[in-house]
């Protein structure tokens, strides 16, 4: 497997003094995806821009993982909203060239 693009977990834990269990608890909730390669477990480099916001939620604002959970689960129904206006607006346009 290419490891390119992979983060060793107990490092970036190390570098940014973070919890490991914290990142385990995030696995654990399905908030995040880790990979183990021969007992060591490692962050997809993609899934760095999510890791952070829920280090900040966690952190500095104090949200528990429950809350995590229920912010990424509002997130994602804003951004499907977001796109289904863009998509109507697009259609309203459409219509409004044509007549």
């Amino acid at each position: 497997m290419n490891t390119d693009y992979l983060i060793k977990v107990d490092e970036y834990c190390a570098c940014n003094d973070i919890d490991v269990s914290f990142i385990s608890s995030l696995q654990q909730t399905g908030l995040i995806e880790l990979t183990t390669i021969e007992e060591s477990r490692f962050l997809d480099t993609e899934q760095l821009q999510q890791l952070e916001r829920y280090i900040r939620f966690y952190y500095e604002l104090n949200i528990n993982l429950e809350g995590i959970e229920s912010i990424k689960h509002l997130l994602q129904r804003v951004n499907a909203m977001h796109k289904e206006i863009i998509s109507l607006h697009n259609k309203i346009r459409l219509y409004e060239d044509t007549f």
